[in-house]
Order: C-alpha cells, then sequence, then structure tokens
C-alpha cells in the first residue's frame, strides 16, 4: 500500500466529503444556474470550465505552499476575495439593469448570451472565493501525507475535486440552462434577469459572509 500516490481509506475518505461539497448550493453552484439561464447551455458549460481551470490554479498554488502563503500574507487572500465579491456583485448589477431596459425578444437574449466571456467570468468567481481558500487551507492538507510524493497525491485529489465540481456544475448550469430558451419572449426574459441579478447577488453576499465569518 505504501507505494501508491494516495491512502486508498483516506482516498474514499475525500470522495465523500468531496462530493457533499460538490452538490451543496454555493456561489459556484449558483453563478452556474444564473449562468444558464441567462446565456444558454454553451455559456453556462464554458463557464464551468472557467470555474474548473480557477480550481486547478488552487491546487498548483496548494503545491507551492497555499498554507504557508496565506499565513504569510492573509490580507492578500482576503483583498482577492473581496475583488471576487464585487465583481459578482457588479454581474448581478448588470443583469438588474438590463431589467429595466426595453427588451428586443430572442436578439436581446441572444447579445446577452455573447456579450461577455462566460470562461472569464466562471474563472473570476472560482479563483475568489473564500470557499476554495478554505479548501485548500483546511479541509484537503488533512489528507495529505507527508511521507507520500506531494504531487501524485495532488494530481488524484485534483482529479476528483474537478470530476465532481464538473458533473455538480454542469447539472446545475444545465438546468439553468433549461429555462433559458422562454427568455426568448420579452416579459419572461425581463423577469429572469431580475431573478439573474438577485442570483448573482446572492452569491457575491455568500462569497462576503464566508469572507468576514
Amino acid at each position: 500500500m505504501s507505494s501508491l500516490p494516495v491512502d486508498p481509506q483516506l482516498y474514499v475518505a475525500f470522495l465523500g466529503i468531496m462530493a457533499v461539497m460538490a452538490v451543496t448550493p454555493g456561489p459556484a453552484n449558483i453563478f452556474a444556474v444564473a449562468t444558464g439561464m441567462e446565456r444558454g447551455k454553451a455559456a453556462a458549460l464554458t463557464a464551468v470550465a472557467g470555474m474548473n481551470l480557477a480550481t486547478l490554479v488552487w491546487f498548483g498554488a496548494a503545491a507551492l505552499g497555499l498554507g504557508a502563503l496565506v499565513a504569510a500574507f492573509p490580507q492578500v487572500f482576503r483583498l482577492i476575495a473581496v475583488l471576487g465579491a464585487l465583481y459578482v456583485a457588479w454581474l448581478g448589477l448588470k443583469a438588474l439593469l438590463r431589467a429595466l431596459r426595453p427588451t428586443q425578444g430572442a436578439l436581446a437574449l441572444s447579445a446577452t448570451r455573447h456579450g461577455s466571456s462566460a470562461l472569464r467570468d466562471g474563472f473570476m468567481v472560482q479563483i475568489a472565493n473564500p470557499k476554495a481558500i478554505l479548501f485548500f487551507t483546511a479541509v484537503l492538507p488533512p489528507f495529505l501525507d507527508i511521507r507520500r510524493a506531494l504531487v501524485p497525491q495532488l494530481s488524484l485529489f485534483a482529479v476528483a475535486t474537478v470530476g465532481l465540481d464538473v458533473i455538480s456544475m454542469s447539472l446545475y448550469a444545465l438546468g439553468g440552462a433549461a429555462l433559458a430558451a422562454r427568455m426568448a419572449h420579452p416579459r419572461f426574459q425581463r423577469g429572469f434577469s431580475v431573478f439573474v441579478g438577485v442570483l448573482l447577488l446572492l452569491a457575491a453576499s455568500l462569497i462576503a459572509l464566508r469572507l468576514f465569518a
């Protein structure tokens, strides 16, 4: 067993914890729903890719000693999270402002879907998510074995984390996208813009609450 990169029992326990964390509604899953509703299936899945790209960046930071960096520069990571919360709140306010403008049916929806980068937005949401910082500084370290090579361990944990997150976020995103077709009607489009704005502001609030809890 010692030749394995990760202790099998420890890995199974990690999978269980990650499964629960992945399906629990939070800023990332809420953003996935909002993006699906507002921009459609393709943009939603692109946003999911952006969020998981950010997760891989966090794993890279963990390999470089994220815990030590957080301890040494806590204000830097707090600032990143604050900026992320403000960015998500800005996206929510943009959606609310769209609800106040005259709509043009399917044409307006198309412009909304392609107006900005879902990949970038998804990346920004997850890179500034305090839940991610908490995961890499509190949840992951107990599963790491200092007697084994670090990179293989992190690689296996990354596969599990990203795999479960992709499944969960995609289901949330596609659920939101299933409602997007109704937005071809101006009245529904306006109502959904309000709902999307509220969802994004809720996601920003969750980031802030976890940051200052």
